[in-house]
């Protein structure tokens, strides 16, 4: 009788400990999802935060080369 309960309670435990990993294996492939989607987020806020950036230090330029013509122009 000893031994069944003794076999029986092992193979309970073992059924837990799979179970549990099952669990862990299953949150680890959803934690790399939200990780590779994060990571496509983050590429995506950067090229957007490029493609965004203040233009001053071009239209200094633009408005510099517009100053020098401007100033051709005035002496015809």
């Amino acid at each position: 009788m000893r031994k069944g309960l003794i076999a029986l309670t092992l193979g309970e435990v073992a059924v837990l400990v799979g179970a549990l990993a099952g669990y862990l294996v299953a949150i680890t492939r959803t934690l790399r999802r939200v990780s590779q989607t994060l990571a496509r987020v983050t590429m995506g806020v950067r090229a957007i935060e490029h493609q965004t950036e203040p233009i001053g230090p071009a239209l200094q330029k633009v408005n510099a080369d517009l100053d020098a013509v401007a100033s051709v122009l005035e002496r015809r």
